[in-house]
């Protein structure tokens, strides 16, 4: 009835009924069926107007169907065309005109080539007009899969053009909250794929590129300047031929008067792809050679800036130069045979640094250029044949007194080293010689510019390195160490011998090297071992420091690494044990060795040198460095001859120095793969569990209970894992009955977590050593929070209880910092910890409610531990995960920047101020008690505090602009006072701070 109805609103219901149901049953019709639909929807394409949206719609479900008789589809879209003025419709009913196209063209695409150019005139009617961006992405993608797909345009190609072109460049900004989420940028690159999609738009699209470059629109530009890079990929010399002077013109006066960096580096782009372009055209006999006279304009118009005496266009037209160089080879050798003897000309002529300076820097692009194509014939590379003036032109700079000119000297000499033949081996010697020279100046930029130079140079010259430059710097420390031996007080050799003992380390990057440098950098330390002078140390260190940097350059070669190992380890622990045993009986003699710091420097060393070793190779090392510990097995080392036993886990205050050198054990056993098994592991965890937590020295128990923590992480799991009683844990509680005996070798995990805690709880309650228990404790804990270990969560429990002790608390406090930070020794990944994703987040879980919980139930003598604490959580957590958080944890964070303490503080401060950043709606809510907070801290007596409070007034300025207003008096007049400070840092936050608001 509602078919036939002659109310067209009555119609209308009806065959929107009708085409609701196709639209859901449309893969059920039979082909008779859908013949006779479509006939009538087309039909129904003349009815009035109230009813052609839902005939379209019935039409866009019946385009879908896969029995579509063949030249229906023709017969719809004829009808479409013929029928229907699709701009009159609404932005829906369009869509839906557009989604029938579509669905055809996808399934019906040689249908639709037989109507010829008709249907790409039939579209173009269609889309005329159209300014809906939801519609426009769809109308762009048509156009594309028309090109793409090799549809006839016919004469319709300048039609079709001006039909897309007319919203170029796209002016769209997307309205507030638009559900959508068009972005301009979408409809910039979808239009951009439409114009870049044919050469047969060049014609019309080059002129209307040209004048959109000439606008004063600088977003016009841009989208010029990268649509014509895009339009490059696809053209040819023919497309561009008449465009080439126009271009050209267009692309200098930007690059040459342009202020903005972005339309500089786009004009750049565009005329690289200019000239690739012209350079993959490939010429007939009688054809003119574009890109040479294209070439020769770009040299005509910039070669000359080159000799100006104010160099004010210097670098435009350098930047030009070298766009259009790195093309193609080609156009390399040809800008290259005309600019390059002009730079070396032009840079004799000039006699001021500055000047040269930035010749230098030209050329120097021009360097890197040829590394881009490699090693290239003699007779064809212009570089080759001016191999001597350039070597002339760098050696000079690397000898002028203006440091910043030795800079690019020593970069263009790393460029010249890496082009394959280039440099002879006189050249090759005297790169050598500058590279030491400057290594060894005090000026700091120099000599790091210079060995960082000699460690790319070196795994590409290793003979000449080897042969040259090692003896030289070993000959330079021999002479510095025998001076300072009469010259005590000479800070000048001190820091001359550091920076030889830093260049041998930089040039280590080959493993011939390494076999020479190696032994020096040991022999060099022996040699500092035997002097008494307090300087030891130091100089120690910085061996120490050299021989970590040559074993993280040796970590990714196999034969390096191993060589570096098995030398470097045993010498250095012989020289340890050597020093332990003699300080009995010599006081002074090899006393610095055993100091803390040196310790600590050589921790580092022998760690580097074992992560990367094989499980095979390590094994067999470490069948001999656990039983040295454990049984004074000293056979391995060098010079073995000790004058007593080596006991490092005896009884004994004589035995204090020995037990120092757990942290080179330590470095080793925590360092290995988790798949390398430590013989007598059992036995190696009971001593150092009772190490930590009975010797008086905190440098050893530290790093006893850190070895026993490294162990423990990475120990299998016991197989009943879980089951160790904790005091009043109640989930823990449970007899030893539940685990199985140990069957295998090495102790079960949960039989040794049993002892850590048997050791851990009498030491904790009372005694001398409760601070050692500590360590112990935050360390196991650690360790199992790391590996998601079941007892994790009671000792942090027992962690939790101790922020109530007036006399553990605060170091309890500070643990919380350890547990959720990297520690750069132990238990990383890069030495093979146990390490689960997100344990950070977990532990947030689990217990900042606690935290909270024993603030609130705390005296007020502890409270501070409690704030202490969380603030340690909040300021390693993840900064999305904390942002979710906020709303339930701003109270206690505000409150804990009146706490006293400065640690306390400093944390909260730090955990603030990426929040103001990251939610300032939720920061809005709290900025009068923020603003009185930060001001009062800016007068803090710590520095450190006043800097963190100023960071963060000074981040209080992303609030929005209506809720900070009404304090920005106030501020400005308190940010006055840090003006003044005493420390620049201090006075340097307080400006930018200030300025902001």
């Amino acid at each position: 009835f509602s078919l036939e109805s002659t109310d067209p609103r009555t119609r209308g219901r009806g065959i929107q009924l009708l085409s609701q149901v196709l639209l859901q049953c449309y893969s059920l019709l039979q082909e008779k069926e859908v013949l006779h639909l479509v006939l009538f929807y087309e039909s129904r394409l003349q009815d009035h107007h109230l009813v052609i949206p839902s005939v379209l719609q019935g039409l866009r479900a019946l385009s879908m169907c896969e029995v579509l008789s063949p030249g229906l589809a023709v017969s719809v879209l004829k009808a479409i065309f013929q029928e229907v003025h699709v701009q009159s419709l609404l932005q829906l009913d369009r869509h839906t005109v557009y989604s029938i196209i579509t669905n055809f063209m996808n399934t019906r695409e040689e249908e639709l080539k037989g109507l010829g150019a008709d249907f790409t005139f039939g579209f173009i009617q269609v889309m005329d007009g159209e300014k809906d961006p939801r519609n426009l992405l769809v109308a762009f993608q048509i156009v594309r899969d028309l090109i793409a797909k090799d549809y006839a345009l016919g004469p319709f190609v300048e039609e079709l053009f001006e039909v897309t072109s007319c919203y170029f460049p796209v002016d769209f900004t997307p309205p507030p909250s638009d559900p959508h989420g068009i972005q301009r940028e979408d409809l910039i690159l979808s239009l951009r794929a439409v114009l870049a999609s044919t050469p047969q738009f060049a014609e019309f699209l080059l002129p209307l590129l040209i004048e959109k470059l000439d606008s004063e629109l600088q977003s016009a530009k841009l989208d010029s300047l990268q649509t014509l890079t895009a339009c490059c990929a696809i053209y040819g010399q023919k497309e561009l031929q008449e465009f080439l002077p126009s271009l050209w013109s267009s692309l200098r006066r930007e690059v040459f008067q342009t202020a903005s960096e972005k339309i500089e580096t786009e004009c750049l782009a565009a005329l690289h792809a200019l000239s690739a372009c012209l350079s993959r055209s490939v010429l007939s006999s009688d054809a003119e050679d574009l890109l040479d006279s294209f070439l020769s304009s770009i040299l005509q118009d910039c070669r000359h800036h080159l000799c100006e005496p104010d160099m004010k266009l210097v670098w435009p037209s350098a930047k030009l130069l070298q766009a259009a160089a790195r093309a193609s080879l080609r156009t390399y050798h040809r800008i290259t045979h005309s600019v390059l003897p002009l730079l070396l000309e032009q840079y004799t002529k000039h006699p001021q640094s500055s000047q040269r300076r930035t010749i230098l820097e030209m050329l120097l692009g021009f360097l890197e250029l040829q590394q881009k194509w490699g090693h290239v014939e003699e007779d064809e590379s212009t570089l080759l044949s001016l191999q001597a003036p350039v070597c002339s032109v760098v050696f000079s700079a690397l000898t002028d007194p203006s440091v910043q000119l030795q800079l690019v000297g020593i970069k263009a000499l790393t460029v010249l080293g890496s082009l394959q033949g280039f440099l002879s081996s006189s050249d090759l010697e005297l790169v050598v010689d500058h590279l030491i020279r400057l290594a060894l100046r005090e000026d700091s930029q120099s000599s790091e510019a210079a060995m960082e130079a000699a460690g790319s140079l070196a795994p590409i010259y290793p003979k000449v390195f080897s042969e040259h430059m090692v003896p030289r710097l070993e000959e330079e420390l021999q002479c510095v160490s025998s001076s300072e031996q009469e010259e005590e007080s000479s800070y000048n050799h001190c820091s001359l011998q550091q920076r030889c003992l830093q260049a041998l380390a930089a040039v280590s990057t080959h493993t011939s090297i390494v076999r020479e440098t190696v032994p020096v950098l040991l022999q060099h330390l022996q040699k500092v071992q035997k002097g008494s002078e307090a300087r030891n140390t130091q100089d120690m260190v910085s061996v120490c420091q050299s021989l970590h940097h040559v074993a993280l350059q040796c970590q990714q070669d196999a034969e390096g690494c191993w060589y570096f190992h098995q030398t470097v380890v045993p010498c250095l622990l012989a020289m340890a044990v050597q020093a332990a045993m003699q300080e009995s009986t010599h006081p002074l003699l090899g006393k610095a060795l055993l100091e803390e710091e040196v310790l600590a420097a050589m921790v580092p060393v022998i760690s580097a040198a074992t992560t990367h070793l094989s499980p095979e190779l390590a094994a067999q090392s470490v069948s001999h460095v656990v039983p040295l510990f454990l049984e004074g097995e000293v056979s391995f080392l060098p010079q073995n001859s000790f004058p007593c036993s080596f006991q490092p886990f005896g009884d004994g205050e004589c035995l204090e120095p020995q037990r120092r050198l757990v942290a080179l054990l330590m470095a080793f056993v925590c360092s290995l793969p988790r798949s390398v098994a430590v013989p007598q592991q059992e036995w190696l965890l009971r001593e150092l569990l009772a190490l930590s937590c009975s010797c008086n020295c905190p440098f050893t128990a530290t790093t006893a209970a850190k070895c026993f923590a490294g162990l423990v992480n990475k120990h299998p799991a016991g197989k009943g894992a879980g089951a160790v009683a904790v005091g009043p844990c109640p989930r823990l509680a449970q007899s030893m009955a539940h685990s199985v005996p140990s069957v295998f070798p090495g102790q079960q995990l949960d039989e040794i977590l049993q002892l850590a805690v048997n050791r851990m709880d009498p030491g904790l309650a009372e005694g001398p050593h409760r601070m050692q228990a500590l360590t112990l404790l935050l360390w196991v804990t650690k360790a199992l929070v790391l590996r998601y270990h079941p007892l994790s969560s009671c000792l942090t429990d027992k962690l939790l209880g101790l922020l109530g002790d007036t006399e553990l608390g605060p170091a309890a406090a500070d643990g919380f910092s350890l547990l959720m930070a990297e520690s750069p020794d132990v238990l990383h990944k890069g030495c093979h910890a146990d390490v689960r994703i997100m344990f950070r987040q977990r532990f947030f879980t689990d217990n900042v409610p606690k935290l909270v919980q024993g603030f609130h139930g705390a005296g007020p003598d502890v409270k501070a531990n409690y704030l202490k604490g969380l603030s340690h959580v909040l300021n390693h957590l993840p900064k999305p995960v904390l942002v979710t958080e906020l709303p339930t944890l701003l109270s206690l964070l505000l409150e804990a920047l009146s706490c006293s303490d400065r640690v306390v503080q400093l944390s909260t401060l730090g955990c603030l101020q990426p929040l103001l950043l990251e939610a300032p709606q939720i920061m809005s809510l709290h900025v009068d008690t923020l603003v009185t907070k930060f001001l009062n801290l800016t007068s803090s007596p710590t520095m450190a505090v006043r800097i963190a409070a100023l960071r963060c007034a000074h981040a209080l300025t992303c609030l929005p602009t209506p809720v900070l207003l009404p304090y920005k008096a106030r501020v400005i007049r308190a940010l006055a006072k840090p003006l003044d400070d005493k420390k620049r840092l201090v006075r340097k936050e307080a400006v930018a701070a200030r300025g902001e608001w």
